[in-house]
């Protein structure tokens, strides 16, 4: 099966990042302007954590904080878990179910160079899919 490599391969490789310093406010602007739902927090080039959607939800709204006055690195999940850029497509997967995540870093040793997210998994899988039908289908229909 694929690895991470090729999922990167085909989509924009930009992550967008957010120091821990920051406010949710403006982390949800920033999700907002780029139209994702996860950012990686980073403090200078060190990754220190995540900050999604759902812990906009989670850790603010639910707590009623203002989000104004929170800052990201109160609010972030961390420990993060990441995979290398060779890691196989079905241990991004595991991870995704078992960690119940949907954004994953890609990292090449201490260098963040990518992120794949859940959504990301399920179109390259459909994609191979497909793929594989229309091969099976040319095979089929096309011998004589």
């Amino acid at each position: 099966m694929a690895s991470v490599r090729e999922i990167l391969s085909r989509k924009d490789s930009a992550v967008v990042t957010i120091a821990p310093s920051r406010s949710v406010t403006e982390a949800a602007r920033l999700m907002n302007e780029h139209g994702i739902g996860g950012l990686v927090v980073r403090e200078g080039d060190t990754v220190v954590g995540m900050f999604t959607e759902r812990d906009i939800l989670r850790r603010v709204v639910a707590a009623e904080l203002d989000p104004a006055q929170v800052d990201v690195g109160t609010v972030m999940t961390t420990p993060v878990m990441s995979v290398r850029p060779d890691a196989r497509l079905e241990e991004c997967a595991a991870l995704v179910t078992e960690k119940r995540i949907r954004h994953i870093p890609v990292m090449d040793g201490a260098s963040l160079v990518g992120i794949v997210t859940s959504g990301d998994i399920l179109a390259f899988q459909v994609q191979e899919q497909r793929d594989t039908i229309k091969y099976l289908n040319s095979y089929v229909y096309d011998v004589r």
